[in-house]
C-alpha cells in the first residue's frame, strides 16, 4: 500500500500543472473522486469538490492546491529508493495523493469530510481558485474546521502572519548638482528611513502556544532624474509580515509609527498588496485531537497561506502536510515514503476516531 502511495504521488507530479494550467490534473482528480463511493463531487472551474452527507455533527475540510510553480529541470517524477523527487512532490502533490487515497477508502468517516482541490495558489490571490470557489458555490465551503495539505514536515503550522507590502514615497526639491545646496536630495532622505527599517526588532507574540516572529525588510528602490540633477522624489517599497494578533489596521499603524521619525507632510505611505493573518485556532477539539492522538509538533507559521481565507469565513484552520517546506519551489524539491506513510496515518486516525 505504501508503495503505491508513492507511486500515486509520482503519477500526479508527472501531471503538468503549473498556475493557470490545471485542467488535466482536474480531470484526472475528478475522475478519481467520481469512481469513489459516498461522495457528491462538484467541478467549479478547475477546482474540484468532494463531500460526504453523513449527517455528522461536525463536519472537516481537508484541502490543497493542485498547482505548481515553474519546473526548474525537476518537472518528471523520479523515485528512488524511498524518495520521490520532482516538481510539486512536496508542495504539495505528495498531500493530494494521500487525500485521493483516503477519500476512496475511508468509506464511513466519523465526521463529515470536504475534499478539496483548488487550482492557482502559487500566483497572486486576485486569481485563486479558492477565491474564485468561494464567489461562484460558497456553500461547498461550509466548514466548522480546515486543514490545508501545505508543507510542514509532519507539524501542524497553526495560522498564518499577515503580508503587507506597502511604497513609501519621499519628496524633496530639484535643483542643479554644481548647486546641491539650492535643493533637497530625496535619494539622500532614504538614508534615515532605511536605517529606521534596519534597527526594527520583530516582535515575537506567543499565540496558542506558538511564538510567531515579525519581519520588515526593504525589498525595492527607486528615485532618480538624470545625472546632472538633484532628485525630487525617491520610494521605497516595504515587505511587512506581522503576527495574528494584529488586524490590518493596527499593522499599519504600526508601520507608519515606525517610520514617522523619517517622514515629512508631503511624504506619502500607501499599502499596495496584502494577505491577512489567521489565528492558531488549536482550541478546536478536531485540531487538538490530530496534534494530541499522534503527538504532532506544534508551531507558528510565518509565511502566509489560505489558512488566513478560512480565518476569514470564522473557520479554524491549519497546515498540516509531508513535505519539507525548505524544499518548495526548488530544484531539489522531494518526499520520502516514511513521511507519506505518518501523514496517512495521522488522518486516516482522525476522520476514524470516535
Amino acid at each position: 500500500m505504501t508503495a503505491d502511495l508513492l507511486a500515486k504521488a509520482a503519477e500526479l507530479v508527472d501531471v503538468a500543472s503549473v498556475s493557470r494550467q490545471e485542467a488535466a490534473i482536474a480531470g484526472l482528480i475528478e475522475d478519481r473522486l467520481r469512481g469513489a463511493a459516498g461522495l457528491d463531487v462538484c467541478r467549479v472551474g478547475d477546482n474540484v469538490v468532494a463531500r460526504t452527507e453523513l449527517g455528522r455533527p461536525v463536519r472537516v475540510l481537508i484541502g490543497g492546491h493542485s498547482d505548481t510553480v515553474p519546473p526548474n529541470g525537476n518537472a518528471a517524477a523520479r523515485i528512488e529508493g524511498d524518495v520521490l523527487w520532482g516538481l510539486g512532490a512536496a508542495d504539495m502533490k505528495s498531500a493530494l495523493a494521500v487525500m485521493l487515497e483516503l477519500a476512496s477508502s475511508v468509506r464511513a468517516p466519523s465526521v463529515d469530510v470536504t475534499w478539496l482541490f483548488y487550482a492557482r495558489e502559487e500566483i497572486g490571490i486576485a486569481e485563486s481558485g479558492l477565491r474564485e470557489m468561494f464567489g461562484r458555490r460558497p456553500d461547498l465551503l461550509a466548514a466548522d474546521v480546515a486543514l490545508l495539505g501545505e508543507p510542514t514536515g509532519g507539524a501542524v503550522e497553526a495560522g498564518c502572519q499577515g503580508s503587507m507590502r506597502a511604497v513609501v514615497t519621499l519628496g524633496g526639491v530639484r535643483a542643479h548638482t554644481a548647486r546641491p545646496w539650492m535643493g533637497v536630495n530625496a535619494i539622500h532622505r532614504l538614508g534615515p528611513l532605511l536605517r529606521l527599517v534596519e534597527a526594527y526588532e520583530p516582535r515575537t507574540p506567543v499565540l496558542d502556544g506558538c511564538r510567531f516572529r515579525e519581519s520588515l525588510q526593504a525589498v525595492a528602490v527607486g528615485g532618480g532624474v538624470a545625472g546632472n540633477v538633484v532628485p525630487d522624489r525617491s520610494e521605497v517599497t516595504l515587505g511587512y509580515r506581522y503576527a495574528p494578533d494584529r488586524g490590518k489596521d493596527d499593522a499599519i499603524a504600526a508601520l507608519r509609527g515606525l517610520l514617522a521619525p523619517a517622514l515629512g507632510d508631503d511624504d506619502s505611505f500607501e499599502v499596495t498588496e496584502h494577505a491577512p493573518a489567521a489565528a492558531p485556532g488549536l482550541g478546536h477539539p478536531v485540531l487538538q485531537r490530530l496534534v494530541g492522538d499522534n503527538n504532532l509538533e506544534t508551531r507558528a507559521k510565518l509565511g502566509w497561506t489560505d489558512v488566513a481565507f478560512f480565518a476569514e469565513q470564522g473557520i479554524p484552520a491549519a497546515n498540516f502536510g509531508p513535505g519539507d517546506p525548505a524544499l518548495a519551489h526548488t530544484a531539489e524539491e522531494r518526499v520520502d515514503r516514511a513521511a507519506l506513510e505518518r501523514y496517512r496515518r495521522c488522518l486516516e486516525a482522525l476522520l476514524s476516531a470516535t
